[in-house]
Parts: C-alpha cells; sequence; structure tokens
C-alpha cells in the first residue's frame, strides 16, 4: 500500500494563546490588532511538534464615502466568487472593515454572515476530504483559523472545531497505525496497529483510510499465514487467519486464504508422502522415511490417507524392504532373462516342531520352541524346474554330483524299488528318462542347489541361498498349527498336492501300501510344478511332489538350536536335512513337522529343491 505524505495538525493548536487574540478580546480590539497588509493564513511548523495555523487578516483601509461604497460591492463580488479569507479583496477581510467602521451596518452584517456560513461549508468540504488528503486538511485547518479568529464563541464555529478536532485525531491514529504496519506491528496482541484503527473506526465508522489500513493488517496477517503455511507450521498459520478473520469478516478474503493454505498443506502432504516412499529405496531410508512421516503426522489431519499410507510402506519396508506380503515378482539376471518366480511371506511367529502327542512324530523334530520372523522373505512359488536349472548350466557349464560321478538313484518299475542307475544327472526324470522343463528338478545334491542359488545371487545381485529349517516349515504351516497343512487327520482335500495316495496306481498298476486312504492325485512320480493347488501365502507342493533340501546341517533334535529363523549350520557338515513330503513318501512323511538326514552328496528320484531371497 503506498502512503500519502503525513500532516499532522493538533486542534490544540488552533485553540491556544497563538491563535492571534484571546477569546475575552473585543472583536474591534481583535480587529484592529489582527489586520496584516498582506493578509494571510500561516503555517509555522516545529520540526519536533505539530504545525500551529494562524490568520493574520488583512489590513483594509476605508476612508471616504466612495471606499465604503466601492468596498460593499467588493465583498459581495468576493463572496459570490468564493473568496472568503485570502488577501485584502476577500470578502471577510472586507466586511470587517465595513463593521469597524460602522457597526450598525446591517448589509455588512448579512455578508459576514453569509461569508461564516460559506465559510464553515467550505471546511466541512475539506474535511470530507481530508482522511487521506494532506492538503485537504490543511486547508480545513485555514479554515478553522479564520473562524477562530472571526467567530470563536459561534456555534458553527465550535461545531466546526469539534469536527476538525476528530479528523485530526483520525489523522494521528492513521499515521501512527501506517507507522506500526510498515514496522509489522500488527497489534493482533494489543500493541500496535490494529487497537488505532479500531478507534478510528469507532469515531468514524467506514473511515476509508483507516479500513484501508485495516485491509493491510488484514493481509499482513494472511501474509504471515502463508510464510508458516510455506515453512510447514500450520498450527501458526491457523492462528493468524483466526486474527485475520474477525477484521473484515464480510469480505471473503480470509476463506480464500484458508482454501490456498488447505491446498498448500494438501500439496505438502502429498510431498512428504512421496519424499517417504522415495526415502524407502536409499541408504537409511527407513529413519529418513519416519522421519517424513513424523512431518506429515504433526500437520495432517488424524486418519489422513497419505499418513495412512506411508505408515504402511514403512512398516512394509521394515517387514518386506519394497515389496508386500504376497506379491510375487522376479529379479532381472545379468546374463538376460529372469529369475524363478517368487512369493513374499508375511513376516510373523510359529511353533516349530511337533508336540509329543502328534501321531508319526518323533524326538528329532521336539522340543518345539517359538520362532519369529521380524522380517518376511520371498520363496519361489514352486520348486526349482529343469527348465530353469538348464539355464544355469548352459550359462556356467557346471557339473553337478550325479553327472560327475555318472548315475543317481531311480524309481524301478519292474521292482517297484529305487535303484542305482547309469547316466541319468539333473537332466532326467523320476525313471532316468530325459524330463520336461516343467518337471522339478531331480538328481540334484545339496551342493548342486546352493550353487544355484549362488548363482541367481550374482546374476541378479540380491541374495538367494537355501531356505532355513524354520523358513521352510513356516511357509508349510502358513499359519496352521495342525500335524499336516491341511489339517490333524488323514483325510486330504482333493488337490492338495502330490502324495501317496491309495488311488494312485503305476503304469504296470501298483499300489502304495502305505498312503492317504481314499486319496489320488493322478500322478505316480513328481507333477510338473504348480500342478496342485497353491497354500495361503501362494506357494505350491510344500508337503509333495518332492521331498527338499534346506540350508541346515543336521542335529539329533532342537536343543541348542538357534533362537531364531537362521540356518543350524556346523562348518564341513556332510549331513543336510530334507523337508516337505514327496510323491513316494509315507503319509506321517507329509507332516509339516517332519524332518530327515540325508548326505550331502546324496542325488534321487524323490528330492529336488527350492530357494529364498532375502528381502
Amino acid at each position: 500500500m503506498r502512503l500519502r505524505p503525513l500532516l499532522v495538525i493538533p486542534l490544540v493548536v488552533l485553540l491556544c494563546a497563538a491563535c492571534a487574540r484571546d477569546a475575552e478580546t473585543p472583536l474591534a480590539e481583535e480587529q484592529a490588532t489582527a489586520v496584516d497588509a498582506t493578509g494571510s493564513v500561516t503555517i509555522s511548523a516545529h520540526e519536533a511538534g505539530a504545525a500551529a495555523l494562524s490568520w493574520q487578516r488583512p489590513r483594509v483601509e476605508l476612508a471616504e464615502a466612495d471606499d465604503i461604497a466601492q468596498a460593499r460591492e467588493r465583498a459581495g463580488e468576493a463572496l459570490d466568487a468564493g473568496d472568503l479569507y485570502e488577501g485584502e479583496d476577500a470578502a471577510i477581510p472586507l466586511y470587517l472593515a465595513l463593521l469597524e467602521r460602522d457597526p450598525d451596518d446591517r448589509d455588512a452584517r448579512r455578508g459576514l454572515d453569509a461569508a461564516r456560513t460559506r465559510l464553515i461549508a467550505l471546511g466541512d468540504d475539506a474535511l470530507a476530504q481530508s482522511g487521506d488528503d494532506p492538503d485537504a486538511l490543511r486547508n480545513a485547518h485555514r479554515v478553522a483559523a479564520v473562524a477562530r479568529d472571526v467567530w470563536p464563541q459561534d456555534e458553527q464555529t465550535q461545531g466546526y472545531l469539534q469536527r476538525l478536532d476528530r479528523a485530526d485525531h483520525l489523522w494521528e491514529l492513521n499515521r501512527l497505525a501506517e507507522a506500526d504496519l510498515a514496522q509489522d506491528r500488527l497489534g493482533e496482541s494489543g500493541e500496535g496497529a490494529l487497537p488505532k484503527l479500531r478507534e478510528a473506526l469507532e469515531l468514524a465508522p467506514g473511515q476509508p483510510r483507516a479500513m484501508q489500513n485495516l485491509a493491510a493488517v488484514e493481509s499482513a496477517l494472511i501474509r504471515r499465514a502463508e510464510a508458516a503455511a510455506a515453512s510447514g507450521d500450520f498450527d501458526s498459520a491457523g492462528q493468524w487467519l483466526e486474527h485475520a478473520a474477525v477484521l473484515r469478516p464480510d469480505i471473503d478474503t480470509v476463506p480464500d486464504a484458508r482454501e490456498r493454505i488447505a491446498r498448500m498443506r494438501t500439496l505438502r502432504i502429498a510431498r512428504l508422502r512421496d519424499q517417504g516412499v522415495a526415502a524407502l529405496a536409499g541408504e537409511d531410508g527407513i529413519a529418513q522415511a519416519r522421519a517424513h512421516l513424523a512431518e506429515l503426522l504433526r500437520i495432517a489431519e488424524p486418519g489422513d490417507p497419505a499418513a495412512v499410507d506411508l505408515r504402511e510402506r514403512i512398516d512394509l519396508a521394515v517387514h518386506y524392504g519394497l515389496f508386500r506380503p504376497g506379491q510375487v515378482f522376479t529379479d532381472a539376471l545379468g546374463s538376460g532373462g529372469r529369475g524363478p518366480r517368487m512369493v513374499v511371506i508375511p513376516h510373523g511367529a510359529f511353533t516349530m516342531g511337533a508336540p509329543e502327542s502328534e501321531p508319526g512324530s518323533t524326538d528329532a523334530e521336539r522340543p518345539q520352541r517359538n520362532i519369529r520372523f521380524d522380517r518376511g522373505f520371498a520363496m519361489a512359488v514352486t520348486e526349482v524346474t529343469v527348465g530353469e536349472y538348464r539355464r544355469f548350466v548352459n550359462a556356467t557349464g557346471y557339473q553337478t554330483r550325479s553327472a560327475r560321478r555318472g548315475f543317481s538313484m531311480v524309481y524301478d518299475e519292474r521292482s517297484g524299488n529305487f535303484v542305482r542307475r547309469s547316466n541319468v544327472d539333473w537332466r532326467h526324470d523320476h525313471l532316468g528318462a530325459p524330463a520336461a522343463d516343467t518337471a522339478p528338478v531331480l538328481h540334484a545334491s545339496a551342493v548342486d542347489a546352493a550353487a544355484y542359488a549362488d548363482w541367481l545371487s550374482q546374476q541378479s545381485g540380491q541374495r538367494y541361498r537355501l531356505p532355513s529349517e524354520a523358513e521352510f516349515e513356516y511357509a508349510l504351516r502358513a499359519g496352521t498349527d495342525t500335524a499336516f497343512a491341511w489339517g490333524d487327520g488323514r483325510d486330504v482335500p482333493a488337490g492338495v498336492g502330490n502324495l501317496t495316495g491309495s488311488e494312485d496306481r503305476s503304469p504296470s498298476g501298483r499300489q502304495w501300501s502305505n498312503a492317504f486312504a481314499g486319496y489320488g492325485d493322478g500322478y505316480w512320480g513328481p507333477a510338473p510344478v504348480a500342478s496342485f493347488v497353491a497354500n495361503r501365502w501362494g506357494v505350491h507342493d510344500l508337503a509333495g511332489n518332492v521331498s527338499e533340501w534346506v540350508a541346515d546341517c543336521w542335529h539329533e533334535n532342537y536343543r541348542r538350536a538357534p533362537a531364531d529363523a537362521t540356518p543350524w549350520v556346523n562348518p564341513g557338515c556332510r549331513t543336510h536335512v530334507i523337508r516337505g513330503g514327496s510323491w513316494a513318501s509315507a503319509p506321517e512323511q507329509a507332516r509339516s513337522a517332519w524332518r530327515a538326514p540325508a548326505q550331502r552328496d546324496t542325488t534321487n528320484a524323490r528330492l529336488g529343491f527350492r530357494v529364498v531371497r532375502d528381502l
């Protein structure tokens, strides 16, 4: 706002003895002592105080009768022209001179009365413009000086002086308020522009200059609110808007500002949410994301969707990195193509092992222990397939144990037993014939399985490995605590997996002597991976199809086992653990807690593996 030059002329100056005469001095004596040859209204300004105005009455000489007639004519013309007091040819000095010569001159008295009326009207016109016009206020003071000199006790003069006093006070209040505004002293707490402007508007409701200054205070408060919002301090922004809202409640300025600041809040919340999400992918990302969340929560309303989303993402990152539980993904491999399909296993806790009361259980599955997963992990959706293993061998030239020694164990249909057969390796099925790429890879040792996981790690830049016993059982149970993944009984739901069922038949018509009664799955031998329903966590064939290598070394029981889910490994151990039932396993071997030892170089037609990946 551009402020006009200020003129301060307090009324007390007009009422002091410096106004050229004492109130008790007779009119004639005043006329004699106040006339000046040049005649003017003068302003004596003191730099440290207010200006003082006085009117020096022009001296008019009327010697002859002709002069009187001419003076009366000149006075009438001046009155008609509005030339009231400046110079010896002005109406008021002429009428005063005529009355001084003849106090009973009625024409002069009537003319002087008319001049007074015109003068007060002129002063009121100046007062009407004096709110922000210093020249108008100066003119109003000139009128006051004349009226005070000529008609000090007149009711019109006194009324006019009161109106001038109010105009002076309004001017001073506005001037002081503007000075406060220039120093950003708004007065919302009681000291500054606002109290002065309120006083001004009590004196003159709606006075334009005071209203303009009030709008300036409102604008300054809104600027403070917007600056606070820009720095993220929306509480202070709201307080500044509350102060501004009471100033001009009928104007839409503050509601508009509220909408702007609400948009600023929304944008800042969205930006903090995006910054938090982006931070999760970087170093020390969770700590940074939590800092963004704390700032977001400070400015957001309870239950804000962005805050809920970022909190969930941080929780997910704590437990799953950049993934979500149940998410299926593959990693790109450096040599081209993608790795096996992985599913994110949710974090949580379970009781590992079997109770003594569980039929078919052994002491190797005890003592039960509680395992907690503070972080999820990814597990291959299926066993590693022949096709997936082929890519590894083709890329590396790796020689498996069975390929190096030239044989493995296969199923012999004629005898119904497992026998050693030459020239069988990972490329072959349970019978020793070439295997389909969709079949689970067989005839791979624990070392061969670990080599594949190491290759995936090198190719993807992620850590792939064999699962620990705890991870395997946790994923197999998938939240259950029963003997089997489907329950405690041997009544197996249809399609649950490739298990030994009484309804299964080999190509030559053989049956299992120890099988799940009333169950048949249509396979005598491993089925293509994912031929049966996945468990509730999206993993196929953990309880059946083929048994699987895990990373742990064999121990006779769980005493002194790790308290967490890490593999229990002894350097140089040659006996590892296998987990999960197979197409040719006894029913009790399909239990969730079942475990068995195997030499790490073992290869056969019932044993495969799958991988897990750290998140």
